[in-house]
């Protein structure tokens, strides 16, 4: 078997400075040894022998053509903005649908070949496109869940692995204080309710945490769901952990579990969704007044339609650890909506349904909506306590939307 050009080159220069020091009849002598292992003519192999021996000149390497230029990225920032700043692998899934239904609603102006290289998009280069835009934002706050002591006995502990998430209907759910840093007094708690199987979430927000509160949001999103909510599962907080909650999981046969104490990994579901829906909208200001309560629950109606038609999750598939680290694999992410409607237990009709909301929703005007709402809580909120509360404004919430650039219809 011949020897390969690397090969061949690298005993070249390992021979070329002994021939240069060697005689002329050593030389002839080195020139029939690298003759016979190269297979070269004695005038190619004479030619290489003195390239060896000259300094190699470094050239800088042509860059490859940018294949992305600005437009691209300009429409690219809409649509991550629009999807609530999804990173890459969330955002590339999605793209082969949202840029069409923003195309339609005229908020994407872009031509068919500028459409084309925006959906053909990886993740990496999402992730690297958008490093910058995606370090501005960031959020911190303070979990306050009391624990709930009635009742313990009569509610079965279950652990993250016990949920049967195989079929819609078994949610986990968690309240979101809104108390601003100051716990005393009354203010606003949102409840969070997100179905296993989906990641279907839906969120409301109550005046106080009693179980009378809890229970009437808690029914008004069971009635509003696509589908049937078969099971509960919820923290030990004493909002939940009460006769009340309990007797009407009897009542429409629903399973009641919670989760372990200290454990909230247990309620990780509806834990993530806290962050990810409640604090990115609306942040960790004090809502105490009805005007503010008024202006959540109307934020919580339109951010349904973002998070659960247009928003991309990805739900763990598998965890390995070997030693101290993880390894981790997730699915291709999809919304809650294609989730919902590709399920085998969900029918015709309540497909038929979700699809013509679906069709009906223009995630961009959505967004710009929900701006302008969590705008005039924000003015509430800090005309209440200051010019000190606005050190808490939420960023990536109160952002200026990508979809007022130039890239939308005037």
């Amino acid at each position: 078997m011949g020897l390969t050009l690397a090969e061949r080159r690298a005993i070249t220069e390992t021979t070329a400075a002994r021939y240069q020091r060697a005689s002329k009849s050593a030389k002839g002598r080195i020139l029939d040894e690298l003759c016979a292992n190269t297979g070269w003519h004695r005038s190619h192999a004479r030619t290489a022998l003195a390239g060896a021996l000259r300094p190699k000149v470094a050239l800088p390497r042509k860059p490859r053509p940018v294949k992305y230029g600005p437009d691209v990225i300009a429409a690219l920032t809409v649509c991550w903005t629009v999807l609530g700043m999804p990173a890459g692998k969330r955002l590339a899934p999605m793209l082969g649908e949202l840029v069409p239904v923003l195309r339609h609603f005229a908020e994407l102006v872009i031509d068919d070949e500028t459409a084309s290289l925006l959906v053909s998009i990886s993740a990496a280069t999402i992730d690297r496109r958008l490093g910058a835009e995606r370090a501005k934002y960031q959020l911190k706050g303070r979990c306050t869940t009391k624990p709930g002591s009635l009742l313990k006995s009569q509610i079965p502990v279950r652990t993250w692995a016990d949920w049967n998430d195989a079929r819609p209907g078994f949610v986990e759910i968690d309240l979101v204080s809104h108390d601003g840093g100051n716990l005393t007094g009354a203010h606003a708690f949102t409840l969070t309710v997100t179905d296993i199987a989906t990641g279907w979430t839906e969120n409301r927000s109550v005046p106080k945490k009693t179980a009378n509160c809890v229970l009437a949001a808690l029914n008004d999103i069971a009635y509003r769901m696509p589908f049937p909510v078969l099971g509960v599962d919820s923290d030990n907080g004493s909002e939940f952990i009460n006769l009340t909650v309990l007797q009407w999981c009897e009542r429409h046969h629903l399973t009641f579990t919670r989760a372990r104490p200290g454990n909230k990994n247990d309620g990780c579901h509806a834990e993530q969704k806290n962050w990810a829906v409640v604090r990115t909208v609306v942040g960790y200001h004090r809502y105490d007044t009805a005007a503010e309560l008024l202006l959540l629950n109307e934020i919580w109606k339109l951010q349904s339609k973002l998070t659960n038609y247009f928003y991309p999750q990805q739900k763990l598939i598998s965890k390995v650890r070997h030693g101290a680290k993880v390894t981790k694999k997730y699915d291709t992410a999809a919304t809650p909506f294609h989730r919902a409607i590709d399920h085998p237990t969900i029918n015709e009709d309540q497909i038929a349904a979700l699809a013509r909301t679906h069709a009906q929703i223009n995630p961009a005007a959505t967004r710009r909506r929900i701006q302008a709402l969590a705008g005039q809580l924000l003015t509430i909120a800090t005309s209440k306590a200051g010019p000190a509360a606005k050190a808490q404004l939420p960023k990536r919430a109160l952002s200026r939307e990508a979809t007022n650039s130039t890239t939308r219809a005037s």
